[in-house]
């Protein structure tokens, strides 16, 4: 701690001139990078518009309402392409997302110098990249329907619980896996029986939470030509139908809620 002599008298400070200058330095500078940007987005920013949102809102509100409800019936089959979507890719991404998290990790990795660091290149691309962008690729590729959007969810989702696997499995004590092959277990017995068991219930929770996930991003993927919901969601937008768009928002918002408290339960159960 730096000491201060002044008329004599020693004071203690909890940073030099030097450090509270540079402090006050890196505050000005942030401050400025804050002004600027807001002066950049404030010089792109149409300012009619946003003074007219309120207006606008209103009117929406007024054509999506009242919702036409002959209309959900037809959102049942819309509604179960959603999660199944959700869920086989979900189910994809982990199966892919378990061989790269034992690359990944430390202790179970082939090779720390060559196999250890493309395993985490490829989860970190897959979180890198959203699942919009995945679909609206796999789409181009594969063309619009079902297979895009299960691709798009198990791509998104593997560097998500690849990464949380991983460090499950480097945060998992050792000692089993070496007390058996000390016993002369071999290697892949002692990761079935000595690992396994320590990761599975993190495994389990992960894959829970991803699925829920996946639902609320896979009722978008549709308006991208993914399938789902939003495809109906996109095809009343277009053709301007605002009270079955309300229906859709209601659906989709109620399948979200439902997943939501699925999941609840299911880590419950597993806790």
């Amino acid at each position: 701690m730096p000491v201060l002599v002044r008329d004599g008298t020693r004071e203690w400070r909890r940073r030099t001139s030097a450090e509270q200058w540079l402090r006050f330095l890196g505050a000005l500078g942030l401050t400025g990078l804050l002004v600027a940007a807001v002066s950049a987005i404030s010089a792109q920013t149409t300012w009619a518009f946003i003074l007219d949102a309120g207006l606008q809102l209103q009117d929406l509100a007024l054509r999506m309402f009242p919702p036409d409800g002959a209309y959900s019936v037809s959102l049942f089959r819309p509604l179960l392409d959603t999660l199944h979507i959700a869920t086989l890719g979900t189910a994809l991404g982990v199966l892919i997302a378990l061989p790269l998290a034992f690359a990944s990790a430390r202790p179970t990795t082939p090779s720390r110098r060559y196999v250890r660091p493309i395993a985490i290149l490829l989860l970190v691309t897959s979180r890198s990249v959203n699942s919009i962008i995945w679909a609206l690729m796999l789409v181009v590729l594969l063309g619009p329907g079902m297979l895009a959007g299960v691709l798009a969810v198990a791509f998104r989702s593997v560097g998500f619980v690849g990464k949380l696997i991983y460090e499950a499995i480097e945060e998992a004590p050792t000692l089993p896996v070496t007390a058996m092959e000390t016993t002369g277990a071999g290697r892949a017995q002692a990761l079935a029986f000595g690992l396994l068991p320590q990761i599975m219930p993190t495994m389990a929770g992960v894959s829970i939470y991803r699925w829920e996930i996946n639902i609320r991003e896979a009722t978008i993927l549709g308006l991208v030509g993914a399938g789902g919901i939003g495809m109906a969601l996109q095809a009343s937008i277009d053709a301007l139908r605002w009270s079955r768009v309300s229906v859709i928002l209601f659906a989709i918002l109620g399948t979200v809620v439902f997943a939501e408290l699925v999941s609840a339960r299911i880590r419950r159960g597993l806790g």
